[in-house]
């Protein structure tokens, strides 16, 4: 396809969306709005849970206090957006907006892959050197952890963003993807885009490799102490604040492979693919955390148990 009118392309685009029957409109409104308010309200469930149980004061949940923040955050990136599309019929954002949106999606897509292998970190030390385990994990240990992971995933996303918006784009407007993201932005540039495929697979490819074999090899040590420990209820207790996260990483890591590192691009699945990603994902994390955790399970009822209390007349 030929190259046309540059400068009046790069003042907005066109979201496509996904494709769906008509009579599926309400339906589809619905069910994304629901899910859009269940990712917020569970998510702040678990900031205010944790904020006011002083029990859950400690590294494993400061790090899931980020990522219920990330989570609430990738998800205002792009289901308003994509409830905007199904309202209006038309997905169009402007080029700052589309610009936005990338940077975000990328940045909180690389820091939460960062934070993931960080509480793989921190569950390998508690259970592999407990003696250790407050000592390394100081509080100013676990700032600088959380701190490094959302200055990695910005550094990540500004390379990707410059790199992706520096292109010239004369290819019409029309994104065949839900929000703007590097693979078909790429396809409406009208210049060679070797570098950027190159360093979208590299980057991102290594990225999530170095980060997921950190978290595997984690894991190796991991079940190797725990199938050390005498008692199965201790085996239980040891493997039960694992298994969320374990659960969480398998449906990260799924999703940035399919998209990201394999060679061909499928525009229906990868819709699908980030739908369930961007949308569903962050609704999924507090319900994993909150019934696979019996701290959080404590927690949670202690706090639904709780007497409001009237100001004294």
């Amino acid at each position: 396809m030929e190259c046309g009118n540059i400068t009046s392309v790069l003042e907005h685009f066109e979201l496509l969306g996904f494709f769906y029957p008509k009579h599926l409109k309400l339906l589809l409104i619905t069910f994304f709005f629901l899910v859009y308010i269940l990712s917020l309200s569970g998510n702040g469930l678990i900031l205010l849970v944790i904020a006011l149980e002083p029990h859950l004061h400690k590294p494993m949940y400061w790090f899931l206090c980020h990522l219920s923040i990330m989570d609430m955050m990738v998800s205002s990136v792009v289901v308003p957006k994509l409830i905007a599309w199904l309202v209006e019929g038309n997905g169009v954002i402007s080029f700052a907006g589309c610009v936005s949106q990338l940077f975000f999606f990328h940045f909180l897509g690389c820091t939460e892959c960062f934070l993931y292998t960080v509480m793989a970190f921190d569950r390998f030390l508690a259970i592999c050197k407990p003696l250790h385990y407050s000592t390394i994990m100081s509080g100013q240990v676990c700032c600088c952890l959380a701190i490094g992971t959302w200055f990695g995933g910005s550094l990540h996303s500004v390379i990707h963003t410059s790199l992706t918006f520096r292109l010239p784009y004369g290819r019409g407007n029309q994104v065949s993807y839900i929000l703007c993201d590097i693979p078909p932005m790429l396809k409406l540039a009208c210049a060679d885009t070797s570098l950027n495929k190159m360093v979208t697979l590299v980057d991102i490819g290594l990225v999530a490799m170095t980060c997921f074999l950190l978290i595997l090899t984690s894991y190796v040590y991991i079940i190797s102490a725990i199938l050390r420990i005498p008692t199965a209820k201790g085996r239980h207790r040891a493997f039960s604040t694992c298994s969320a996260h374990v659960t969480l990483v398998v449906i990260y890591y799924v999703p940035v492979v399919y998209n990201y590192v394999r060679p061909a691009s499928q525009d229906s699945l990868d819709n699908v693919v980030a739908m369930f990603y961007a949308a569903l994902t962050p609704c999924l994390n507090p319900v994993i955390y909150t019934l696979r955790n019996k701290e959080m399970k404590v927690g949670v009822r202690k706090l639904c148990s709780r007497k409001p209390q009237c100001p004294l007349s």
